[in-house]
């Protein structure tokens, strides 16, 4: 069975302040309270914190969270991990509870980007509100999609796919090597693995809102907010996203989009050779000022 959907996101940033503008003011998302009282936790939907920001000297993400269906499902997969050689840790009762889950383990994948599967999910029944956002779409598809680098991206694909359940939807390759997109429920690809020297990192993350002025919006306050765009708004060939990216305060890649494409039925593997139909003008990151 394996993982169902990517549940939420955990990182540490430098610059907090710059996340409540990025959250809330332009993202749109909704900020709640949480154990912490200097982190940011952002919901989407009825979960509770889809995105965690805690204060840290450096930028890093610290959890890629994956939900499974329940404790059975959640101990097999622990027990397939550690028999692929990786070391897991199980979370602790007031880790959980911050995390707002039952239970969940935590390791680190083998391109060392660290991941959580969890069960049992907390709900707090306090309805959510994004009046800057029609809808997110996440439900059985999860909160969005991710993507992270790995030295050898062949052996972080193949760990997601053989232990921890993922399809593979589409390849394209690069001077860099071949690019993997994953999925493990309706959405199109909830991961993506790519080449990269050094140790795995979060390179982008996405949301995906309910309609096509929830994404003109978006353009509107990006400008507003002078949020540095990434790519112009535009068409993907692999999951037919109609998106903009912009760069988030540590420079994430981070989509904004709508209508991606539903896969409910395995279908056969194939390779892109453009990542747009039309649009995704790329522009790079902002220097550091001095």
């Amino acid at each position: 069975m394996g993982v169902r959907s990517l549940g939420y996101l955990r990182l540490e940033s430098a610059d907090l302040d710059g996340w409540k503008r990025f959250g809330g003011d332009f993202l749109g998302l909704m900020q709640a309270e949480g154990p912490d009282p200097d982190a940011l936790y952002f919901r989407l939907d009825d979960y509770p914190s889809r995105i965690t920001v805690s204060p840290g000297a450096q930028n890093a993400m610290t959890a890629l969270g994956f939900e499974v269906l329940d404790e059975r499902e959640f101990a097999r997969l622990v027990a397939e991990v550690e028999k692929a050689g990786i070391k897991v840790t199980t979370g602790t009762e007031a880790e959980a509870a911050e995390r707002r889950v039952t239970g969940f383990a935590k390791f680190n994948d083998p391109g060392g980007n660290p991941v959580e599967i969890f069960y049992g999910t907390v709900l707090d029944h306090i309805p959510v509100r994004t009046p800057l956002v029609s809808r997110f779409v996440t439900g059985d598809q999860g909160f969005g999609h991710a993507i992270v680098s790995a030295e050898d991206a062949r052996a972080s694909f193949d760990f997601y796919v053989n232990v921890l359940g993922f399809i593979e939807r589409n390849t394209m390759k690069s001077p860099g090597g071949t690019t993997w997109f994953l999925g493990c429920n309706s959405r199109h690809h909830t991961l993506g693995i790519t080449p990269a020297p050094g140790p795995g990192k979060l390179l982008h993350f996405m949301v995906e809102a309910a309609t096509l002025d929830d994404v003109g919006l978006a353009l509107d306050r990006a400008a507003k907010y002078e949020v540095p765009m990434m790519h112009t708004l535009g068409k993907h060939t692999n999951d037919h996203m109609v998106s903009f990216y912009v760069w988030s305060p540590e420079n994430y890649a981070v989509e904004f989009g709508w209508n991606g494409l539903q896969v409910p039925e395995p279908v056969p593997v194939y390779e892109i050779t453009d990542g747009a139909f039309w649009g995704h003008r790329f522009t790079p990151p902002p220097q550091p000022a001095g």
